[in-house]
């Protein structure tokens, strides 16, 4: 199982990307998936997540800013950022939970990161 995140470049302040995060290989079902962020010398931020039912939680930094979606035909997790900020700028990462097979226990996996530039 492999996670593929795309989408991050540089955008002005107040612009808007979406980053996508799509799951590849053999596996039963995806559970929780996680955006995280890095930002240089900073400690790594959970920024949003969504459940396999869609239910979905943001860190207060990007609240009413940024949207987290799935689309499970696609097996793909979508970071739609708003009103983005210089603050912002970070290796944004994804993680997920996911179940090999059905019946058995969730394996965590983390996708490589992509680069998000807010400037000027």
């Amino acid at each position: 199982v492999q996670l593929q995140a795309s989408g991050g470049g540089l955008v002005q302040p107040g612009g808007s990307l979406r980053l996508s995060c799509t799951a590849s290989g053999r596996f039963y079902s995806i559970t929780k998936m996680n955006w995280y962020r890095q930002a240089l010398g900073k400690q790594r931020e959970l920024v949003a997540w969504i459940t396999s039912s869609s239910i979905t939680d943001y860190a207060d930094s990007v609240k009413g800013r940024f949207t987290v979606s799935r689309d499970n035909a696609k097996n793909t997790v979508y970071l739609q950022m708003n009103s983005l900020k210089p603050e912002d700028t970070a290796v944004y990462l994804c993680n997920g939970d996911i179940r090999p097979y059905a019946g058995r226990p969730t394996r965590n996996y983390w996708g490589q990161g992509t680069l998000v530039t807010v400037s000027s």
